[in-house]
């Protein structure tokens, strides 16, 4: 048997999650698929019903209940505590690798790089997600190329001039907003 893909259903009524919850098995079973125990759960996801550990991760993001600026209720994504971690411990291995590369080179994949995950995490409340990445990629580049040799290759400013000089590319938010008329909610 094979796990299906990702989802996420929403109900309004908790006995129309538990029935769809006690159905989704034999029909996913019909198509040779099966649910994964261990991330299937039922929460109460409610603007109406806020508590600290009211939110759930999905695809490398957490969603919790938070307000816009007017002040109204609205769901929240932020780059998952996890997903972080990894990211920056890939990151890690990729500079430990690759510090001996030709600089211009190394800061055209560094940007590729940076650019990928902004395209993935730049979504609409996220921005300080991408600038806590920023900050610790730029903290773990400058401790990789600094081993380079015996002596150190950088200081902090001369660092950050280097990185100007390159155009290291800064965190933003990628995500466009729906136009009104295809607006869901």
């Amino acid at each position: 048997m094979q796990n299906a893909d990702d989802f996420v259903c929403a109900f309004q009524y908790e006995e129309d999650a538990k029935r769809f919850y006690k159905v989704l098995g034999l029909r996913l079973g019909k198509y040779g698929l099966e649910v994964a125990e261990e991330k299937t759960r039922i929460i109460r996801f409610s603007r109406w019903h806020l508590t600290d550990n009211t939110y759930f991760e999905f695809l490398g993001f957490e969603f919790r209940w938070g307000t816009n600026r007017a002040g109204n209720p609205q769901i929240q994504r932020r780059t998952s505590r996890k997903k972080l971690r990894i990211s920056l411990k890939i990151f890690t291995e990729w500079c430990k690798v690759n510090r001996n590369m030709k600089m211009s080179e190394l800061m055209k994949r560094l940007n590729s790089k940076l650019r990928g995950y902004y395209n993935y995490y730049g979504v609409r409340d996220n921005y300080d997600g991408l600038q806590l990445f920023f900050e610790e990629a730029k903290k773990i580049l400058f401790k990789w190329l600094n081993r380079r040799s015996q002596r150190k290759s950088y200081t902090w400013d001369a660092f950050i001039k280097m990185l100007k000089y390159f155009r290291l590319e800064r965190p933003r938010i990628t995500e466009r907003k729906c136009p009104r008329q295809l607006a869901l909610f």
